[in-house]
């Protein structure tokens, strides 16, 4: 059993930045993959970009470039570094963590990007 608590999440203006984090307690030593997930309302939950526990990463295409996954081992803890925020990425954004057996979500943490 794995929990997972979002945080970081506010109201930005575009071009700003946040940063999102994720702990994860529990059975996490089971974990290989990691990812930051976001939905806005009226569509479907996305793939904003995943951490493996061997270090590799993705992005949706939408936030390359802007978007940074990171881990802190010590801290159980993965990061969303956002930047160049667009008014396209409101959307609350879940934390998602994977073992061999199940996936797990956190309760979502809520971007808005606005002037």
């Amino acid at each position: 059993q794995v929990q997972l608590v979002e945080s970081g999440g506010g109201l930005v203006q575009p071009g700003g930045s946040l940063r999102l984090s994720c702990a994860a307690s529990g059975s996490i030593f089971s974990i290989y993959a990691m990812g930051w997930y976001r939905q806005a309302p009226g569509k479907q939950r996305e793939l904003v970009a995943a951490i493996t526990s061997g270090g590799s990463t993705n992005y949706a295409d939408s936030v390359k470039g802007r978007f940074t996954i990171s881990r802190d081992n010590a801290k159980n803890t993965v990061y969303l570094q956002m930047n160049s925020l667009k008014p396209e990425d409101t959307a609350v954004y879940y934390c998602n963590a994977l073992d061999d057996e199940y996936d797990y979500w956190g309760q979502g943490t809520q971007v808005t990007v606005s002037s």
